[in-house]
């Protein structure tokens, strides 16, 4: 459940962006840290840890207007792709309020996108929390390489494989070109706010 901050009448509202090692998860949020560089006071947090990348940093999306009053404070992280570091994703999945699934579109990625997925749900589980009644948005990443002449999964297979229990909004995008960038996290803010509301009448 989202942060109420009664003193800056803020509600917080955590967003993680998941998916399988080197799928694009970092480098949304660089593109969109750039974008909007303008409205983040504080820079973007990075904890290294070895071959992979947790990010933090949050904004206030004034155009989403508010919740009952309260402005609204999106923090927007990521977590590691890599299996060995499930315990830094499960920690950083505590208190999400909605997840932007990236999904790599490289064929030789596909197995990866699965098992990352069941992952998400394993650990979702712990929290007592079921995917398919929660605000998940999928984004499925890399489109511009097959233009460069690698092999990319046809969109119906990632659906699919990814979408067929969730059928949750999906997006085609390129996190490289900023392709669908924006749309993915305005449409993650946007549900998850909407989800927020519901549980707050």
């Amino acid at each position: 459940m989202a942060f109420i901050n009664t003193k800056t009448k803020e509600v917080q509202v955590k967003l993680v962006y998941v998916g399988p090692g080197r799928g694009g998860k970092t480098t949304n949020l660089e593109y969109i840290f750039s974008r909007i560089r303008h409205r983040i006071q504080s820079d973007m947090v990075s904890i290294k840890t070895q071959g992979d990348r947790t990010l933090f940093f949050d904004f206030l999306p004034f155009e989403l207007g508010a919740i009952k009053g309260y402005n609204v404070k999106t923090q927007l992280y990521t977590v590691p792709g890599q299996v060995k570091y499930n315990a830094t994703r499960k920690l950083v999945l505590k208190g999400v309020d909605g997840i932007v699934f990236v999904a790599d579109s490289m064929v030789d990625r596909r197995e990866n996108n699965i098992h990352s997925l069941e992952n998400l749900k394993e650990n979702l589980r712990f929290y007592d929390i079921d995917i398919c009644d929660f605000p998940v948005i999928l984004q499925y990443n890399k489109r511009d390489l097959g233009a460069q002449g690698v092999p990319i999964l046809d969109l119906e297979t990632m659906e699919q494989d990814l979408n067929a229990e969730l059928k949750a909004p999906s997006f085609t995008a390129s996190a490289v070109t900023g392709e669908n960038v924006i749309a993915t996290v305005k449409r993650a803010i946007s549900t998850t706010m909407v989800a927020i509301r519901e549980k707050l009448l």
